[in-house]
């Protein structure tokens, strides 16, 4: 939708002004909804990482270790990717929030929308990192009160955006 309304930006006189600034947004939201169609795979991935370790041998005493090991490291793994998915989220929500203060007020309420979204995607992805970190044991426990600090950022980064987005969908409507 960002992108959408980036491009219903670019091309008329009255937004001139912005044209290049819609252009580097239009192709930033581009690189963003492909690296977010990447993450679903590599959430994906993630996950069944997470299942074949638990699948793991916990006989002998080695292989229950070993098992261990291989539980907390694939529930870090499967708590980057979800904060990766975070982060490109949050950018998604700055983009959309910029798009809908300077792009064509015609279709505000359509980047504000993709901000909203973009929000509801951050809460999500920090969710699946919550959900992960707290099942580390004592020994990753900091590392995992790490990752959910950085997804804590990344939700408070998009609910910024995504109010802005909004306020400027208002102020859009107003003025017709």
């Amino acid at each position: 939708l960002a992108q959408m309304v980036a491009g219903l930006t670019i091309g008329k006189k009255k937004y001139a002004a912005v044209e290049d600034e819609m252009k580097e947004l239009s192709l930033k939201a581009s690189a963003l909804r492909r690296q977010l169609t990447t993450l679903v795979q590599r959430d994906a991935d993630s996950y069944e990482r997470v299942r074949e370790a638990y699948a793991m041998p916990r006989e002998p005493e080695a292989a229950a270790a070993a098992r261990q090991a291989a539980i907390q490291d694939a529930l870090i793994f499967a708590s980057e990717i979800p904060l990766e998915t975070a982060r490109a989220a949050a950018a998604v929500a700055e983009l959309a929030a910029r798009v809908a203060e300077r792009g064509n007020t015609n279709a505000a309420t359509d980047a504000a929308v993709a901000a909203l979204m973009a929000e509801a995607a951050c809460k999500g992805a920090a969710m699946n990192v919550r959900v992960n970190v707290a099942s580390l044991d004592s020994s990753r426990a900091d590392v995992g009160a790490q990752l959910a600090s950085n997804a804590r950022a990344c939700i408070d980064a998009a609910a910024v955006h995504a109010r802005l987005a909004e306020a400027a969908a208002e102020r859009a409507m107003a003025s017709t």
